[in-house]
């Protein structure tokens, strides 16, 4: 009996754990509440403090994630500022010299999380004053790059007081007096500001000291002053009872601080410093240079063990990157060692630009000996196939040539197969051109079954490897270009194979067309472009005297409008300069898509100086999108939804 009873006792205890094991267990609540302040040494916005070691003080272990983006001390540190988490505490030590009569403020943005979970603290600043008062005035705005109105992330934004000390040209002679950092948006908010007159500028400041010391950093600046003040304000909170629902709307009082709204345009100024960047020749016949700026000339080269005159220039529009090809064949296969002086122009330490001469021996990558061994290679691959396939078929095979035994240059079209009524096709090689006899060309319009004779003009591109067919082309036509072979000759002596294109000439119901009439004071300057969904160009028009912009032939799709002040009449955007107080010219974005339909015609009126600027630039082609809000995680919401499901799921 007694044996009997530890048995069921024993089921008994089975069973129980079985019945406890059908739901996972729980880890119970999750914290999430952030941490909060519990103490500061010394105290929050104390006053008469000479200490440059602070701490703060939370009621939690807490971490700083991404401090060096976030958190900013101001007045700006030339030696930065050691902040760090340490436990329940947050460690500050200041290495420059405290400033007499000033307030210093730590703007932890929203670096503050707690250890654990995560959970953010929110926006917090921490604040003193080195004299008997707290300045708490805030200025904020927005910093937009110059030509597109994207949002600049990152980039400092400070003030200098209008005393006895400002200049034009003080962003090249004195820090900020108080600064602060953009966020995702471009958005910035300067705190601890005593009450006075300002000018505000931005910097990328690249080196640290706080100046506008390299013209590589983006800097912007405003003409008009302005002065801080202050008013008591209200704003609606929404008071929720659930993630769907709310609560009640409560109107909470708080102080609004002035000016809020500043917009500045960051540019990079033109006259980069100049510097050979990088120099390589990746096969014997090519010798590559790239600068790290734009020039008026190309660099001179005198070949010390040949003659630069079998150099031949395929330069990019500015002059920053380009390629010499080396047409002495009989050099380059005898040759390894390429050796010359080159001769460019180059920035010196007092920001001039001066001609300097260095002496260079540069060999290929890959050696003439080196090719000619995997050409032997591919030549025996190709033998054998040949052989091979002789040996299986019972026919002989046509006589082929050796796909090897000559270089023939591609001389390709673009684009291909069809092209709009207004456009014209683009012949582009792979090495500079040495001659093209057009009378060994031929363009033909289809009549019937026949092919007639069109006139055309073949001419010479800016580009050294390319040509531009032109033609009046006919709606719904088609046309076909012939090149006969070794009318195009490279500069490497190869020559073209035969080639034949042919092109349809679409018809104009395909396309709409966009007349944009802008309100603007000097109608006669502005220039219009058209632009798809990545934000580039693809159709320009200069506004005549009426501020009339007319756009035909475009294809079905939305596209958006940016326009610009063209001040100068170039026909081109122009940065600033900010020695002679020159600001960059204008832009502004339509701020809605203009959607094209075939075999439409879009009229529109555009005022862009009666739109924010702020709010000009469209959400759907602006690259640079806001910070990711940090948030509690609602871990115990979803925990308890789980509950109740396995609740659930037990009942069924």
């Amino acid at each position: 009996m007694v044996r009997a009873k530890h048995i069921l006792v024993g089921l008994a205890v089975l069973l129980m754990v079985a019945c406890a094991s059908i739901g996972s267990p729980d880890g119970g609540i999750y914290d999430e509440i952030p941490p909060k302040v519990v103490a500061c040494y010394p105290a929050d916005r104390s006053v008469n403090n000479d200490s440059r070691k602070m701490r703060i003080r939370f009621n939690e272990f807490v971490k700083l994630e991404n401090a060096n983006e976030k958190v900013i001390v101001s007045p700006p540190q030339l030696e930065p500022a050691n902040i760090r988490a340490d436990g329940k505490s947050v460690k500050i030590t200041l290495y420059d010299s405290l400033q007499a009569n000033t307030t210093y403020t730590i703007d932890f943005s929203d670096a503050i999380t707690d250890n654990n979970e995560g959970n953010p603290m929110g926006h917090y600043t921490y604040s003193f004053s080195t004299g008997t008062e707290i300045d708490t005035m805030e200025v904020s705005g927005i910093v937009l790059n110059a030509q597109d109105l994207e949002p600049i992330k990152g980039i400092l934004v400070g003030l200098y007081p209008l005393d006895t000390l400002f200049s034009d040209s003080i962003l090249r002679k004195r820090p900020f007096s108080r600064v602060s950092r953009t966020n995702g948006s471009g958005r910035f908010c300067i705190k601890g500001v005593k009450r006075g007159s300002y000018r505000a500028f931005a910097l990328e400041d690249k080196d640290g000291d706080f100046l506008f010391s390299q013209r590589s950093e983006r800097l912007a600046f405003l003409e008009d002053t302005f002065t801080t003040t202050c008013s008591w304000d209200v704003r609606m909170d929404t008071v929720w009872s659930d993630s769907t629902h709310f609560d009640s709307i409560r109107v909470v009082p708080y102080v609004h601080y002035f000016p809020d709204n500043l917009v500045l345009t960051a540019f990079l100024e033109e006259g980069q410093d100049q510097h050979l960047l990088k120099l390589e020749r990746p096969d014997p016949d090519i010798l590559r240079l790239f600068f790290t700026a734009p020039a008026d000339s190309l660099p001179t080269i005198r070949g010390v063990n040949f003659d630069e005159k079998c150099l031949v220039a395929d330069a990019s529009l500015h002059n920053d990157s380009i390629v010499y090809w080396i047409t002495d064949t009989a050099f380059t296969h005898r040759e390894d060692t390429l050796k010359f002086e080159l001769t460019f122009l180059e920035t010196d330490s007092l920001g001039v630009l001066r001609p300097h001469t260095e002496y260079y021996e540069e060999s290929p990558k890959t050696t003439w000996q080196k090719i000619l061994r995997e050409k032997q290679k591919k030549v025996q691959e190709w033998q054998k196939a040949r052989e091979k396939l002789m040996k299986k078929s019972k026919e002989p095979l046509s006589q082929e040539e050796n796909p090897y035994d000559k270089t023939f240059l591609e001389f390709l079209a673009k684009p291909t197969g069809s092209i709009d009524p207004n456009q014209n096709v683009r012949y582009s090689a792979k090495q500079p051109l040495a001659s093209v006899d057009t009378t060994r060309m031929h363009l033909y319009i289809k009549q019937d079954s026949n092919w007639l004779p069109e006139p055309f003009l073949f001419l010479p591109d800016r580009d050294v490897k390319s040509y531009t067919l032109y033609a009046e082309w006919e709606q719904k036509r088609l046309y076909r270009f012939t090149i006969d072979s070794a009318a195009v000759v490279g500069v490497m002596g190869d020559v073209n194979k035969p080639i034949k294109n042919e092109f349809n000439v679409r018809s104009e119901d395909e396309y709409g067309s966009v007349f944009i009439h802008v309100l603007f004071p000097d109608t006669a300057r502005v220039v219009v472009q058209l632009l798809n969904k990545s934000d580039k160009c693809v159709a320009e028009v200069p506004a005549d005297s009426n501020g009339r912009a007319d756009f035909f032939f475009i294809k079905p799709g939305d596209y958006y409008l940016r326009c610009y002040h063209d001040v100068n009449s170039n026909g081109e955007w122009n940065t600033g300069k900010y020695d002679d107080g020159r600001q960059p010219e204008h832009v502004y974005y339509f701020p809605k898509p203009i959607p094209v339909k075939a075999k439409w015609d879009i009229e529109q009126d555009w005022s862009p100086l009666e739109i924010p600027l702020i709010s000009q630039k469209p959400k759907e082609i602006t690259k640079q999108k806001p910070d990711k809000e940090k948030n509690i995680k609602q871990r115990n919401k979803e925990r308890e939804r789980k509950k109740q499901e396995e609740k659930m799921n037990r009942n069924d």
